[in-house]
């Protein structure tokens, strides 16, 4: 069937394209899940509230890595569900049953791979030495907005829209590790409004990282020296002087040292479920943002 796992393996750079990830680092991603989904299975069939036996019902018409594969796709190009369905040989019932199967899963294994960046095991003595070897231990801090349908009622379409982007937004935050530019935490989404600043201290993010280890924000995250010992942030011009060479200095430097997490967004919003209006009323959003966030990891990790 056009669309298939087994039909898109024989093409490579289709593949690739679908998906983000080689035929390889998908089935490592398949192993991965598989075992999950079939425990997620066994617990919808033995619900209490189940009405027919197990074995009742039509069969479900996609295996279960062809579900994963259906779910990649959606979340990589983002097509409308009966598209979807009908690309995989099936229809748009078959299209939301897989996606609202897999995507928790696929959630939960990019949560797996978000690792913060460990300043040594039992914070060794020599952990000053350690920071000199690895002077870029660090997690970088940035955000990115989507937009997203606009709400019907008034003030809940007011509480979404975004002076910045001039339209009705949701906000997601990308923490990464500055050595391989890997992300290491996704915090839930909010609303396109939101401060930079008033997200980082309701993530939790600063109390999860170890002192030692430098948290680098832009010129939205002024002030995040207070809330951790190494946290940091351009330098802002003074009011109504010129700003000293030094600063300038300094700045060219910081904004060098943030590039890996433009780069890492970049690569999380090739994913068209993170860049296209949103068109499923803000439901799900932080599950797609970890979701990719996962793959994004296992591409970078290959």
């Amino acid at each position: 069937m056009v669309g298939r796992y087994h039909s898109l393996t024989r093409r490579p750079a289709v593949f690739r394209a679908l998906t983000g990830l080689s035929a390889a680092q998908f089935d490592a991603l398949y192993r991965d899940v598989a075992p999950r989904l079939a425990e997620a299975e066994r617990e919808r069939l033995t619900r209490p509230n189940r009405k027919r036996a197990i074995g009742g019902g039509h069969p479900f018409e996609l295996t279960r890595r062809d579900q994963v594969l259906l779910t990649v796709v959606w979340l990589r190009r983002y097509p409308i569900l009966e598209a979807l369905g009908y690309l995989f040989g099936g229809s748009q019932a078959t299209a939301i049953r897989a996606v609202a199967r897999v995507l928790p899963v696929l959630e939960q294994a990019g949560l797996d791979t978000f690792r913060l960046p460990d300043p040594g095991k039992w914070r060794r003595p020599d952990l000053a030495g350690l920071l000199a070897e690895t002077p870029e231990l660090a997690v970088i801090v940035e955000t990115f907005e989507q937009r997203v349908q606009r709400p019907r009622e008034r003030a809940e379409a007011d509480a979404y829209y975004s002076g910045k982007q001039k339209r009705h937004t949701l906000k997601s935050q990308v923490a990464i590790d500055a050595r391989d530019g890997r992300v290491v935490d996704v915090p839930p989404t909010c609303r396109g409004p939101t401060a930079d600043i008033t997200l980082l201290k309701g993530s939790g993010l600063l109390e999860r990282v170890p002192p030692e280890v430098e948290v680098l924000g832009d010129l939205a995250y002024v002030g995040i020296a207070d809330l951790h010992p190494r946290g940091a942030a351009p330098r802002r011009k003074p009011r109504g002087k010129p700003r000293p060479a030094e600063d300038v200095a300094y700045n060219t430097a910081f904004a060098r040292r943030r590039v890996p997490v433009e780069h890492t967004i970049g690569r999380m919003r090739c994913y068209q479920a993170l860049s296209q209006t949103d068109r499923h009323h803000r439901r799900d959003h932080t599950a797609r943002t970890r979701a990719v966030a996962g793959l994004v990891n296992r591409r970078l990790a290959a």
